[in-house]
């Protein structure tokens, strides 16, 4: 159960982002919380706020809840299993197999409750969350989600080729599931709230494309999907849509691409300059899933032309390409593979820092739920209490040395306390 929703303070050792390329710490600082938002950080608490209670994380990290813009809840049951494959062959052979079994209410609730159990001791706050096609599957997940007290965006996935039959919806059912779904959950939660989920191109036709795009146009509702990940799967795409320009177009095309709400695009390890122009021109968000491309041999995106290029980036943990939730893990890899993609395949894009990878995690991806992700006034109050001092050092550590070790050795037993919009999540 969630605390209700108050004014307070934290006391403990803050750690922000000033900007993209430079952390912004304060050791015994002050962090207010006004009902809900972020009223700033304070090396001496104003008196203004001296009669709100203070919780007193001294000698703790402090910092903004993570975002995670793209991870598949219904795989979180089998990750670290058959990971000695590509992405085609590895959906067809693992994840559709799996993800089929969600037509079974009971196996549903058994595996979401594991995955939400387990968001919930990770330092995530907001989530952009695939499920699958089964619109009862997909509303519980959100159920679990909202008794969660975690904000998270959920989407009933789309398909209708390319699919094994017990995945593969005729396209006028999959649209007539998904706007009963979109009717069913209009008015029901609070924190948890639609996306438009059709699972890439190949596995939707023009016409399932089509109509969810008109639905877009009709709702206002974000959009999230797979993009140019996979060697084989961008030429499958090529022979599939020989009408578009590049993949991203395939989707412009019927608007999916940010035309009308925002929209996310997981992974982007091989896009082209065109389709990048197109993403900037229409706002697109880039979900970064460094580990998952590891995992599945897609390669490594080139984060840093699109931090250069002004594009909007945020991280993703992509269970179950991605192994681990935690997208302080996500922070790490991001940085390791940077330096692979420096060092070995193009030596003009310098390796991510510390820093850029704390501002993808935090406020990069969640600008895509608006002022999320700073500790800035305005901005929803989710925060995240890491007690490091099992990662003992034998000399004295800034904050911001505390902050890059956390990232890299941190664990979830490592939190014990954590906020989102100014309540308290149980952990």
């Amino acid at each position: 159960m969630n605390v209700k929703k108050q004014s307070f303070v934290v006391k403990g050792d803050l750690c922000d982002s000033q900007d993209r390329t430079h952390l912004r710490t304060l050791e015994n600082g002050y962090l207010v919380c006004e009902e809900g938002v972020c009223a700033g950080t304070f090396p001496t608490l104003p008196e203004v706020y001296a009669q709100l209670p203070v919780i007193d994380c001294t000698g703790q990290l402090v910092f903004p809840g993570l975002t995670d813009l793209h991870v598949h809840a219904p795989q979180y049951a089998f990750r670290g299993l058959n990971m000695d494959q590509e992405l085609l062959e590895w959906l067809q052979e693992n994840v559709f197999p799996e993800e089929a079994r969600y037509a079974d209410l009971a196996y549903a609730k058994r595996a979401y409750r594991r995955f939400v159990q387990d968001e919930v001791h990770s330092p995530n706050t907001r989530l952009c969350v695939f499920g699958t096609i089964h619109r009862p599957a997909t509303e519980l997940l959100m159920d679990l989600l909202e008794d969660s007290g975690l904000v998270a965006l959920v989407g009933k996935v789309n398909m209708d080729r390319d699919c094994p039959p017990a995945l593969c919806e005729e396209t006028s059912a999959s649209m007539t599931e998904t706007r009963e779904w979109l009717v069913e959950s209009q008015h029901k939660y609070k924190n948890v709230r639609p996306i438009l989920t059709p699972r890439f191109v190949p596995s939707c036709t023009d016409a399932l494309l089509e109509a969810l795009g008109g639905l877009a146009a009709e709702t206002g509702l974000p959009v999230q999907s797979h993009l140019s990940e996979n060697a084989g799967e961008v030429e499958l795409v090529r022979r599939l849509c020989p009408e578009s320009r590049f993949y991203g177009d395939a989707y412009d095309r019927h608007g999916l691409f940010g035309s009308y709400g925002k929209a996310i695009m997981a992974h982007c390890v091989l896009s082209t300059p065109a389709e990048t122009a197109l993403m900037q021109a229409r706002g697109v968000y880039i979900a970064h899933c460094p580990q998952s491309n590891v995992n599945l041999a897609s390669g490594i995106a080139p984060v840093r032309r699109y931090l250069d290029q002004g594009l909007r980036l945020g991280l993703g943990s992509d269970v179950a390409g991605g192994v681990h939730l935690s997208i302080l893990r996500a922070m790490a890899d991001a940085i390791q593979v940077s330096k692979l993609r420096w060092r070995l395949q193009d030596n003009t894009l310098q390796p991510l820092t510390v820093a850029e990878a704390f501002w993808l995690g935090t406020a990069g991806g969640g600008s895509f739920f608006d002022k999320v992700g700073l500790f800035q006034p305005g901005y929803a109050f989710d925060a995240v209490v890491l007690d490091d001092r099992r990662l003992e050092a034998p000399r004295p550590l800034t904050v911001a040395q505390r902050m890059e070790r956390a990232i890299y050795l941190a664990e979830d037993r490592d939190i014990v306390r954590k906020f989102v919009c100014g309540k308290e999540i149980a952990l």
